[in-house]
Protein backbone atom coordinates (compact mmCIF):
# COMPACT_ATOMS: atom_id res chain seq x y z
CA UNK A 1 0.00 0.00 0.00
CA UNK A 2 1.06 3.43 -0.86
CA UNK A 3 1.69 5.57 2.10
CA UNK A 4 1.60 8.72 0.78
CA UNK A 5 -0.59 11.15 3.00
CA UNK A 6 -3.47 11.89 0.98
CA UNK A 7 -5.90 13.82 3.39
CA UNK A 8 -4.89 15.94 6.21
CA UNK A 9 -7.42 17.73 8.81
CA UNK A 10 -5.67 19.60 11.15
CA UNK A 11 -7.86 21.11 14.27
CA UNK A 12 -11.46 21.07 12.47
CA UNK A 13 -14.23 22.94 14.09
CA UNK A 14 -18.12 22.76 12.37
CA UNK A 15 -20.31 25.26 14.05
CA UNK A 16 -23.85 25.71 13.25
CA UNK A 17 -26.26 28.86 14.53
CA UNK A 18 -29.60 27.63 15.66
CA UNK A 19 -31.69 30.17 17.01
CA UNK A 20 -29.48 31.77 19.62
CA UNK A 21 -27.48 29.02 20.10
CA UNK A 22 -23.88 28.01 18.67
CA UNK A 23 -23.95 23.64 18.46
CA UNK A 24 -20.34 22.41 17.73
CA UNK A 25 -21.11 19.80 15.51
CA UNK A 26 -16.80 19.10 15.03
CA UNK A 27 -14.61 19.94 17.36
CA UNK A 28 -10.92 19.81 17.11
CA UNK A 29 -10.67 16.72 14.46
CA UNK A 30 -7.31 16.24 13.49
CA UNK A 31 -6.27 13.13 11.44
CA UNK A 32 -4.73 11.99 8.14
CA UNK A 33 -5.34 9.57 5.73
CA UNK A 34 -2.78 8.02 3.98
CA UNK A 35 -3.47 7.24 -0.50
CA UNK A 36 -4.95 3.97 -0.50
CA UNK A 37 -6.43 3.22 2.58
CA UNK A 38 -10.23 1.57 3.35
CA UNK A 39 -11.55 3.88 6.31
CA UNK A 40 -14.63 3.30 8.18
CA UNK A 41 -16.14 6.27 10.10
CA UNK A 42 -18.54 4.93 12.92
CA UNK A 43 -20.39 6.86 15.71
CA UNK A 44 -24.23 7.50 17.32
CA UNK A 45 -26.51 9.54 15.33
CA UNK A 46 -25.62 13.03 15.25
CA UNK A 47 -21.56 12.28 16.34
CA UNK A 48 -20.34 14.57 13.23
CA UNK A 49 -19.59 11.76 10.99
CA UNK A 50 -21.80 13.16 8.27
CA UNK A 51 -20.89 16.37 9.11
CA UNK A 52 -16.84 14.82 8.46
CA UNK A 53 -17.99 13.32 5.34
CA UNK A 54 -19.76 16.34 3.64
CA UNK A 55 -16.21 18.62 4.44
CA UNK A 56 -13.67 15.88 3.10
CA UNK A 57 -16.35 15.67 -0.12
CA UNK A 58 -15.62 19.58 -0.53
CA UNK A 59 -19.70 19.86 0.01
CA UNK A 60 -18.97 21.38 2.82
CA UNK A 61 -16.24 24.05 5.11
CA UNK A 62 -15.17 24.26 8.20
CA UNK A 63 -15.71 27.41 10.80
CA UNK A 64 -12.21 27.03 11.32
CA UNK A 65 -9.48 24.48 10.78
CA UNK A 66 -7.10 23.37 8.00
CA UNK A 67 -7.80 20.52 5.37
CA UNK A 68 -5.42 19.62 2.74
CA UNK A 69 -6.21 17.06 0.12
CA UNK A 70 -3.29 15.39 -2.18
CA UNK A 71 -1.16 18.10 -1.06
CA UNK A 72 -3.94 20.95 -1.83
CA UNK A 73 -5.27 23.55 0.97
CA UNK A 74 -8.79 23.41 0.08
CA UNK A 75 -10.22 26.65 1.67
CA UNK A 76 -8.26 28.35 -0.86
CA UNK A 77 -9.98 27.26 -3.76
CA UNK A 78 -12.61 29.12 -5.63
CA UNK A 79 -16.47 27.62 -6.32
CA UNK A 80 -15.02 26.67 -9.33
CA UNK A 81 -12.15 24.63 -8.49
CA UNK A 82 -13.92 23.01 -5.74
CA UNK A 83 -16.50 21.52 -8.36
CA UNK A 84 -14.22 20.50 -10.68
CA UNK A 85 -11.82 18.66 -7.86
CA UNK A 86 -15.63 17.34 -6.75
CA UNK A 87 -16.32 15.93 -10.67
CA UNK A 88 -13.03 14.83 -11.32
CA UNK A 89 -11.37 13.35 -8.17
CA UNK A 90 -13.95 12.33 -5.73
CA UNK A 91 -16.96 9.66 -6.27
CA UNK A 92 -19.72 9.59 -3.99
CA UNK A 93 -21.94 6.63 -3.19
CA UNK A 94 -25.16 7.07 -0.97
CA UNK A 95 -27.61 4.90 1.15
CA UNK A 96 -30.77 6.15 -1.29
CA UNK A 97 -28.19 5.10 -4.41
CA UNK A 98 -29.71 8.89 -5.83
CA UNK A 99 -30.29 7.36 -9.72
CA UNK A 100 -32.40 9.07 -11.78
CA UNK A 101 -35.65 7.76 -12.70
CA UNK A 102 -36.85 6.54 -16.27
CA UNK A 103 -33.14 6.78 -17.10
CA UNK A 104 -31.05 3.80 -18.18
CA UNK A 105 -27.95 2.72 -16.22
CA UNK A 106 -26.07 3.78 -18.98
CA UNK A 107 -27.49 7.50 -19.25
CA UNK A 108 -27.02 7.65 -15.11
CA UNK A 109 -23.51 6.48 -15.38
CA UNK A 110 -22.36 8.78 -18.29
CA UNK A 111 -23.82 11.77 -15.93
CA UNK A 112 -20.83 12.99 -15.05
CA UNK A 113 -18.80 12.41 -17.76
CA UNK A 114 -20.87 15.56 -19.66
CA UNK A 115 -19.62 18.72 -17.79
CA UNK A 116 -16.31 17.37 -19.73
CA UNK A 117 -16.22 19.19 -22.83
CA UNK A 118 -13.39 17.21 -24.35
CA UNK A 119 -14.85 13.93 -24.67
CA UNK A 120 -17.38 13.26 -27.59
CA UNK A 121 -20.84 11.05 -27.01
CA UNK A 122 -18.69 8.04 -28.52
CA UNK A 123 -16.27 8.21 -25.59
CA UNK A 124 -18.93 9.18 -22.70
CA UNK A 125 -20.55 6.34 -23.86
CA UNK A 126 -17.24 3.99 -23.99
CA UNK A 127 -15.95 5.15 -20.18
CA UNK A 128 -19.52 4.41 -19.43
CA UNK A 129 -19.50 0.89 -19.99
CA UNK A 130 -16.10 0.19 -18.87
CA UNK A 131 -17.36 1.55 -15.36
CA UNK A 132 -20.67 -0.63 -15.74
CA UNK A 133 -18.27 -3.65 -16.66
CA UNK A 134 -15.78 -3.15 -13.80
CA UNK A 135 -19.29 -3.82 -11.24
CA UNK A 136 -20.52 -6.48 -13.44
CA UNK A 137 -23.89 -4.71 -14.62
CA UNK A 138 -22.49 -4.21 -18.59
CA UNK A 139 -25.69 -6.44 -19.44
CA UNK A 140 -28.20 -4.29 -17.73
CA UNK A 141 -26.90 -0.68 -19.28
CA UNK A 142 -30.35 -0.30 -20.97
CA UNK A 143 -32.26 -1.36 -17.90
CA UNK A 144 -34.31 1.57 -15.94
CA UNK A 145 -33.78 2.00 -12.39
CA UNK A 146 -36.88 0.26 -11.60
CA UNK A 147 -35.91 -2.69 -13.37
CA UNK A 148 -32.99 -3.40 -10.90
CA UNK A 149 -32.87 -5.09 -7.75
CA UNK A 150 -31.40 -2.51 -4.89
CA UNK A 151 -27.77 -4.15 -5.43
CA UNK A 152 -27.73 -3.52 -8.78
CA UNK A 153 -28.81 0.07 -7.87
CA UNK A 154 -26.11 0.48 -6.23
CA UNK A 155 -23.77 -0.94 -8.17
CA UNK A 156 -24.87 1.32 -11.30
CA UNK A 157 -24.75 4.18 -8.53
CA UNK A 158 -20.81 3.10 -7.44
CA UNK A 159 -20.32 2.80 -11.39
CA UNK A 160 -21.19 6.43 -11.55
CA UNK A 161 -18.46 7.27 -8.80
CA UNK A 162 -15.81 5.65 -10.31
CA UNK A 163 -16.20 6.35 -14.34
CA UNK A 164 -14.19 9.92 -13.95
CA UNK A 165 -11.12 7.80 -12.38
CA UNK A 166 -11.73 8.68 -8.90
CA UNK A 167 -8.58 9.19 -6.39
CA UNK A 168 -11.07 9.10 -3.54
CA UNK A 169 -14.40 7.43 -3.13
CA UNK A 170 -16.85 8.57 -0.88
CA UNK A 171 -19.74 5.77 0.77
CA UNK A 172 -22.58 7.51 3.30
CA UNK A 173 -24.07 4.10 3.99
CA UNK A 174 -23.78 2.27 1.06
CA UNK A 175 -25.47 -0.34 2.70
CA UNK A 176 -28.16 0.74 4.48
CA UNK A 177 -31.10 -0.23 2.21
CA UNK A 178 -29.34 -3.63 1.33
CA UNK A 179 -29.92 -6.61 2.57
CA UNK A 180 -26.77 -9.24 3.97
CA UNK A 181 -25.81 -10.95 0.80
CA UNK A 182 -25.90 -7.46 -1.16
CA UNK A 183 -24.45 -5.97 1.16
CA UNK A 184 -21.67 -8.21 1.13
CA UNK A 185 -21.15 -7.86 -2.73
CA UNK A 186 -21.04 -4.24 -2.44
CA UNK A 187 -18.31 -4.90 0.38
CA UNK A 188 -16.43 -6.80 -2.10
CA UNK A 189 -16.65 -4.51 -4.95
CA UNK A 190 -15.23 -1.59 -2.34
CA UNK A 191 -12.28 -4.07 -1.50
CA UNK A 192 -11.48 -4.73 -5.32
CA UNK A 193 -11.96 -1.03 -5.98
CA UNK A 194 -9.35 -0.49 -2.94
CA UNK A 195 -7.04 -3.01 -4.19
CA UNK A 196 -7.31 -0.94 -7.32
CA UNK A 197 -5.62 1.87 -5.97
CA UNK A 198 -9.17 3.93 -5.15
CA UNK A 199 -8.87 5.42 -1.39
CA UNK A 200 -11.86 4.22 0.00
CA UNK A 201 -13.77 6.42 2.61
CA UNK A 202 -17.17 4.77 4.25
CA UNK A 203 -19.86 6.04 6.86
CA UNK A 204 -21.35 3.19 8.72
CA UNK A 205 -23.42 2.36 11.36
CA UNK A 206 -23.22 -1.51 11.22
CA UNK A 207 -19.29 -2.82 12.96
CA UNK A 208 -19.61 -5.80 10.80
CA UNK A 209 -19.68 -3.88 7.43
CA UNK A 210 -17.24 -1.69 8.74
CA UNK A 211 -15.04 -4.58 9.65
CA UNK A 212 -14.33 -4.64 5.72
CA UNK A 213 -12.15 -1.82 6.28
CA UNK A 214 -9.07 -1.96 7.04
CA UNK A 215 -8.76 1.00 9.74
CA UNK A 216 -12.33 2.86 12.13
CA UNK A 217 -12.56 5.87 13.23
CA UNK A 218 -14.85 6.17 15.60
CA UNK A 219 -16.80 9.61 16.68
CA UNK A 220 -18.56 10.48 19.59
CA UNK A 221 -20.20 14.36 20.32
CA UNK A 222 -18.28 15.75 17.13
CA UNK A 223 -14.60 14.37 18.23
CA UNK A 224 -12.46 11.32 17.73
CA UNK A 225 -12.59 8.91 20.65
CA UNK A 226 -11.03 6.04 18.91
CA UNK A 227 -8.91 5.32 15.69
CA UNK A 228 -7.44 1.63 15.27
CA UNK A 229 -6.62 -0.29 12.49
CA UNK A 230 -9.25 -3.86 12.31
CA UNK A 231 -8.50 -6.44 13.64
CA UNK A 232 -9.41 -10.31 12.09
CA UNK A 233 -10.68 -7.82 8.72
CA UNK A 234 -13.25 -9.13 6.67
CA UNK A 235 -12.26 -10.35 3.30
CA UNK A 236 -15.73 -10.40 1.09
CA UNK A 237 -15.88 -12.44 -2.20
CA UNK A 238 -17.35 -10.84 -5.60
Amino acid sequence: MNTKVFLNLKDIYKDYIMGNNIVGALRSVTMTINKGEFISIMGPSGSGKSTLMNILGCLDVPTRGYYILNGEEVQRLDMNQLAMLRNQKMGFVFQAFNLLPRTSALENVELPLLYNRKLSSGQIKKKAMEALEMVGLQDRSLHYSNQLSGGQQQRVAIARAIVNNPLILFADEPTGNLDSTMSIEIMALFQRLNENGITVIMVTHEQDIAQYSSRIILFKDGQIIDDREVENRRTAKN
